[in-house]
């Protein structure tokens, strides 16, 4: 039966993707993939009793199946974690980190005083709550790692973690969808529908997972980066206190222009504050400080603003005519033709080929 086949393959599908991010075959965002292993893990065991009655194995008794519910209640929680070291992987536990406790614990309670009449609507509502809580904290956190990472790198779109923001959105819907599923029982055709998503949502998540980028430089500092990556934090070192003297600021601006147009660094596809912080000779702090302040762009900005406007000059030159447009962004330092129109896009509401084609007029 087509339905048997979909429960096998979305249950085997992430038990084997959740192998292969415990096994980290890239070695990147290790503690986040670990985390994320773990989100995977327990995604599949929500497939569990459909597995167990296709083999004919005998059903999990009722503590069993408490332990089970309750750390599957915890799923959207470990996915909270995992896109918490995502974003910051020198991330420490401390106390406070206890409160996430507080809903699983309310849930294995109601699990042990279950009435069929009066608990099952809690259940629902409180189910949908959590969920819906944690995917909003989790879409909230990605959205601001997407502001932040702009302070240290030049190419933000291989760590963006769009692809989480995608997967998040998604699994807020389908989780709403399964659990009132479940609850009420619906017909055959929604579940088949519903695991046939999760199929392509499984292979959606292994082909972003497997392809994914480090987020934060190797290099040695790769601490003092992590810890300027909040908005909030830079502009407290602005607002409180000088890194650098008046007078050393228009020296450190006008050595840093010269030094990237010179060098041409931004060329570079890999270039990030550390590695620019070196040449200059400066602390990645004290060059942020600069770009605030000296020049009012953050790193993104600053770096980026090069790259286009030398892409401009290739788009309307005529050596540069057998370029393709992706040969052009490689040209102008960017790291894909993704990356190459969204940005030029930000810069001069222009895609490269309008921009193209209205200057050719011209």
């Amino acid at each position: 039966m087509l339905i048997n086949l979909i429960h096998i393959l979305v249950f085997t599908s992430f038990l084997f993707l959740s192998f292969i991010i415990f096994s980290n075959p890239l070695k990147v965002n290790k503690k986040a993939n670990i985390w994320f292993g773990f989100f995977l893990l327990l995604w599949a065991t929500f497939w569990l009793d459909e597995i167990l009655i296709l083999v004919k194995a005998k059903p999990l008794g009722t503590i069993s199946n408490l332990i089970l519910y309750f750390f599957q209640f915890l799923t959207p929680i470990i996915l909270y974690l995992s896109i918490v070291f995502f974003t910051n992987p020198n991330y420490k536990f401390s106390r406070k980190d206890f409160t996430y406790l507080i809903f699983p614990t309310i849930y294995l309670f109601l699990l042990f005083y279950y009435k069929p009449n009066l608990t099952t609507s809690i259940l629902i509502i409180f189910l949908i709550s959590h969920a819906l809580f944690y995917a909003l904290k989790s879409y909230f956190k990605i959205h601001k790692h997407q502001q932040q990472i702009a302070l240290f790198s030049s190419n933000t779109f291989d760590i963006n973690l769009k692809w989480l923001e995608h997967i998040i959105l998604g699994i807020l819907f389908i989780s709403i969808i399964i659990t009132i599923f479940n609850l009420f029982y619906f017909g055959l055709p929604l579940n088949l529908y519903i695991n046939i998503i999760m199929l392509f949502t499984a292979y959606f998540i292994s082909y972003n997972a497997l392809k994914q980028k480090e987020i934060f430089p190797k290099e040695k500092y790769r601490d003092e980066i992590i810890t300027i990556n909040t908005t909030e934090a830079n502009n407290q070192i602005s607002a409180k206190r000088k890194l650098v003297s008046d007078s050393e600021l228009i020296e450190f601006k006008s050595q840093l222009i010269h030094l990237v147009t010179e060098e041409e660094l931004y060329l570079n596809h890999e270039i990030n504050l550390a590695s620019l912080s070196e040449k200059l000779e400066v602390t990645p702090h004290q060059l942020s400080y600069i770009l605030n302040n000296g020049l009012k762009q953050n790193f993104f900005q600053f770096i980026n603003s090069y790259r286009v406007e030398r892409a401009k000059v290739l788009l309307l030159k005529k050596s540069s005519e057998k370029l393709t447009i992706l040969g052009i962004a490689y040209a102008s330092g960017f790291s894909s033709k993704t990356a190459f129109n969204t940005t030029f896009k930000k810069f001069t509401n222009q895609t490269p080929s309008q921009y193209k084609k209205q200057h050719s007029v011209l």
